[in-house]
């Protein structure tokens, strides 16, 4: 599937190029919507997880959980620069569909989780 603002690469993990091709399809369409609405460039800070990824974040001083979204392929970050743009970037996220959003100082983590509880907010 071709998407209209993202690249599959965009969504790999650090670790093991390719990897990006494990991301559910509907949150990279979701991210599509929203990027049209929000009308700025959203920078993927971390897509899809390994595990060994997601351990050696965690080592070094992260907070991630062991049973993050970001291992199944539904949860991205997206880089945020300032108050402004976070509330651009949320409100078009929500617009798109999404349900799941945190938020950290210069991230917005979102993602679609159907094993976790919709409709909620938190900040890390």
């Amino acid at each position: 599937m071709k998407y209209k603002w993202f690249t599959l690469s965009e969504f790999d993990s650090p670790d093991k190029p390719g990897s990006g091709e494990m991301m559910e399809e509907t949150v990279i369409q979701r991210l599509d919507i929203a990027r049209d609405i929000a009308g700025f460039p959203f920078i993927i800070t971390s897509g899809f997880r390994t595990v060994m990824h997601n351990r050696m974040l965690k080592d070094n001083g992260y907070k991630v959980s062991e049973n993050s979204s970001h291992l199944l392929g539904y949860a991205v970050d997206i880089y945020c620069e300032n108050s402004k743009k976070r509330f651009l970037l949320i409100e078009a996220l929500m617009d798109a569909g999404f349900t799941r959003i945190g938020i950290a100082e210069t991230f917005i983590h979102v993602d679609s989780d159907p094993e976790k509880p919709n409709l909620v907010i938190w900040t890390y």
